[in-house]
Formats: C-alpha cells, structure tokens, sequence
C-alpha cells in the first residue's frame, strides 16, 4: 500500500501532550518525519534551531511570508508567529517520509482545509481544565503575563476539539499513546 504524501496532524492547547505523542510516533515509526515550524518566539534553553523550531526574527518571518514560503502561518500573540514553511513538506516528501505536524489549532484546521483526506488531524485534549493549568504552571517557561494569555488561549481552543478527525483524551499517558499508534495505523494502511 502507498501512504506517499499522506500527513498527520496534531494539534490541542499548550499542555494537552500534543508533542510527547508526537515524539513517540516518530520513534516508532521509520517513515514519519517530524515538520519543524517556525516562530518567532524566543528559543528555550533546551531548544535547538532547527530542530525544534525554525526560530525567525519577525521580520525574517514577514519577508517568508511576502515570499509565499508557508503552507499556513499565524499570529498567536503580538509578534508571535507561528507557520509551517512549504520547503519542509517538500523536503520530507523527497526522502518518502510522512510529514507528521504539531501545529496550534487554527494553522491545524487551515491544514486541514489545504490538504483535505491527505491529511489526518488530530486534537489532543487534557483530562480537564485545571490539570491543563498545573502542566502549564510546571513548565516555568512563562512570566506572569504569558502564563496568563497562554491559559486564556488553551481554554478556547479547547472549543475547537469537534473540528478535528479524531481526539485523543491524554488523562493516562499509557492509553492516549496507544490511541496515537492505533489512529495512525488505521489511517495509513487501511484509508
């Protein structure tokens, strides 16, 4: 069977586990590729350019933008972009690789629109609210005001979640990983 040019789409709140899920996916799976977006947010000391993110200046993301160089881009928060640049597709789509996407949720649903069946989207969502916000307060990547703008754009998206193929609740980690693995099995080798 040719899962060629199929892509999977993981999206959810910051917090939800989108990107432990992904992760796992891709060390499972020898044809998925992760898409590195990128934002012009600064990088995290754990974080590799790259690797990561693409991380931009806002003005080297504006000229891709001019340029025509991303397949959807957003403007989170003030200055704050986010996108999924073309030449990365491409360039998994050249080595027989399976674009495999961690995106916000309104780059996911513009995805989605663009690439149709080809794609697969899936929303990640947390055990509840308040655990959201103890994920998110752990992390202690935020100041007070970011922290704040972060959560208030969690709640919301969460409304989003009906939007998607398929959600993964992630309240057991055991289980939200092995929903992941049976979506993705089922989507390319029996659609």
């Amino acid at each position: 069977m040719d899962i060629t040019g199929k892509l999977l789409l993981f999206c959810g709140p910051s917090g939800s586990g989108k990107t432990t899920l992904v992760h796992h996916l891709l060390k499972i799976h020898p044809r998925l590729k992760f898409s590195v977006s990128a934002t012009t947010r600064p990088m995290r000391e754990t974080e590799k350019n790259g690797v990561d993110y693409h991380f931009l200046s806002v003005d080297e993301f504006k000229k891709k933008i001019e340029a025509n160089e991303f397949v959807e881009w957003e403007e989170v928060y003030k200055d704050r972009f986010y996108g999924t640049l073309k030449s990365e597709i491409e360039k998994i789509w050249m080595n027989n690789g399976i674009a495999v996407f961690d995106v916000d949720v309104e780059g996911g649903l513009k995805m989605k629109k663009i690439f149709g069946d080809r794609l697969l989207s899936v929303f990640v969502m947390p055990p509840s609210v308040d655990e959201l916000h103890n994920r998110l307060r752990t992390r202690n990547s935020e100041t007070a005001a970011s922290f704040e703008a972060r959560i208030a754009k969690s709640e919301h998206e969460l409304t989003y979640a009906f939007r998607f193929d398929q959600v993964i609740k992630n309240d057991q980690l055991e289980d939200a990983l092995a929903d992941a693995e049976r979506i993705m099995e089922k989507f390319l080798y029996n659609s």
